[in-house]
């Protein structure tokens, strides 16, 4: 494997590096405040999914949300906590908010995680693209629906 060593092409490697359909928007079918399905019929991995909410980089969840851990620092206090959303929301409920919390609440300030169109201030990294592909997403809605206490 040829390594990537300037800044372009270390982007250009991680989308070939990237699962196929990692950089596409699913088709997806919002049933009242939920999408009911995963996404590509996807199964999450809750594992993945805390390295995703506690990666700063890609999810940055942290920056707003806090985690049931005490040894994760700077954890945010704009949105709501995040423990026991696994007792509060269904997985439907939870893959909405990741997707795009304006169809829950269009004056939601959380971004849209899986959407591209008429979106504003899009960081060049992701124009096109959503933030978190379809396995990111379901990952994400593994950890956070495990999330019960």
């Amino acid at each position: 494997m040829t390594a990537c060593w300037h800044a372009p092409l270390v982007a250009a490697c991680l989308l070939a590096l990237a699962p196929a359909g990692a950089s596409e928007v699913v088709p997806l079918q919002v049933s009242g405040d939920a999408i009911g399905q995963p996404l590509h019929g996807l199964s999450g991995d809750a594992a993945r999914g805390a390295l995703v909410v506690r990666n700063r980089e890609t999810g940055n969840c942290l920056i707003c949300h806090a985690i049931p851990d005490r040894t994760e620092r700077f954890q945010g206090e704009i949105g709501p906590p995040l423990a026991g959303v696994g007792l509060r929301l269904t997985e439907g409920q939870i893959r909405l908010r990741l997707v795009d919390p304006t169809q829950v609440n269009p004056g939601a300030i959380m971004p849209a995680y899986h959407r591209v169109s008429g979106l504003t201030n899009v960081d060049a990294r992701h124009a096109g693209r959503p933030v978190l592909g379809a396995q990111e997403i379901e990952d994400v809605v593994a950890y956070l629906a495990s999330l019960k206490e």
